[in-house]
Order: structure tokens, then sequence, then C-alpha cells
């Protein structure tokens, strides 16, 4: 099994069951010639996250890590006309690029774009009364993801989904003396979610054209 063949195989399944859109297609192209990191997700990954947010019959949507937006224009498709979706950013260069194309896509009345970095701005959003998340997407600084559960967990409710990306890493999320903060940062968020009483839990594995990864998909059972 090789990349390549990842890649082939997410190229078959994005061309079969996600056509190509012009508006996705310019979000990434922008992103592109500003410099943007290529940390966003996969078409088909894009994909499946509109359909979790569509199954989930999601109003409201925290995205923890904006980048270009890409993932936010796929989140908030998934969202009725009333919906709300409010996206985090620390780079105030990827927040701008972001609500362009977002704004590109027709979803600015439903999106709303913070800039700052996430610990700080996640407790403004306590204080001003969004204590009900019905999906919370956790894709920003890996170190942080235990703080970034603490506060999903916070603004959620029973029946919200909370999903993390890249909760794998290339197999490296196994080795427990890893000095890389990423991978200690995922452990960590990996343990918190094994111990929270509220969720219930799993993580998958996944392989394509962003590598070996995974993702985390939890969903509260209770409230208490």
């Amino acid at each position: 099994m090789t990349q390549e063949l990842w890649t082939e195989v997410d190229c078959y399944i994005t061309d079969l069951l996600v056509p190509a859109d012009t508006v996705l297609d310019a979000t990434l192209e922008a992103s592109h010639a500003d410099g943007l990191p290529p940390h966003n997700v996969s078409p088909n990954q894009g994909k499946l996250l509109m359909l979790l947010a569509l199954i989930n019959k999601a109003h409201t949507i925290l995205e923890i890590g904006t980048l270009g937006g890409y993932s936010t224009i796929w989140l908030a498709r998934a969202l009725p006309a009333d919906g709300r979706l409010i996206t985090l950013e620390s780079n105030p260069k990827y927040a701008e690029i972001a609500r362009k194309n977002i704004l590109r896509a027709g979803l600015a009345h439903l999106v709303e774009v913070r800039v700052g970095r996430a610990i700080d701005t996640l407790p403004k959003l306590a204080t001003e009364g969004y204590n009900r998340f019905d999906l919370i997407f956790i894709d920003a600084d890996k170190p942080s993801n235990p703080e970034y559960l603490a506060w999903a967990l916070q603004l959620s409710g029973r029946g919200s989904l909370i999903i993390a990306d890249n909760v794998v890493r290339n197999g490296s999320v196994i080795e427990a003396n890893s000095d890389d903060p990423n991978v200690q940062g995922v452990r960590q968020f990996n343990k918190m979610l094994a111990m929270e009483p509220r969720v219930s839990a799993t993580a998958i594995q996944t392989v394509g054209s962003k590598g070996y990864d995974g993702f985390a998909i939890a969903i509260l059972t209770s409230d208490d």
C-alpha cells in the first residue's frame, strides 16, 4: 500500500461521489495563491463533515481552526437558512482569506469568522450565551487539543457531535514517549475522550490524498 495508491483511490471516490465544484476549487486555488499551508481536509473528507452535520440536523456549528475556509464552506452548506456557524482563526491573514472565500461561496450570512487565539475566544462564546453547539469541529494546533476538548464539552449538550481531525498522525499516536508536542496533545485529547462519562466516542484511521491519519468522533449522551 502506497501513498500513490491512496491518492488514486481518493481521486476515484472524489470523481464519482464528490463532483467538481467551482466554489470549492476557487477556495483551494485562492488559499494556495496566498501561501496558506495545504492543511485543509480533502474533498471527500469535507463531504463527510457535511453529511455528519446533515445527519445530526445541525443548526449551530463551531469550528476551531479556519485556515482558508474550505472545511467551513462544507459545514455551512449543511445548515438551514437560519443556521449559524462560528469559526475561530488565530491568524489574521488566514481569517481574511477565509472571509473572501466564504463570501464567494454565498455563505457569509451564515458564517462568522472570529480572529484570535481560540483559547482566548472560546471563553467569550460562553459569556455570550453560546452553550450548545450541535456540532463542533476541532482542527487547529494539536498541543491545545485537550483545552479545545474541554471547551467543546462546555459548549455542547446531549446529542452534540464533536469531531477532531489528525488524531492518528501517521501512526505516531501510539508512541507514548514521543517528544512531539502534536503527538502528546492528541494522546491527551484521546485519553480525555476515553475518560469522559458524558460522551460515546471512537476514532477511525484514514488513508488518502492527505496521507495516513484519522478522525475522532464523539457524541454527548448526557448533559451531566
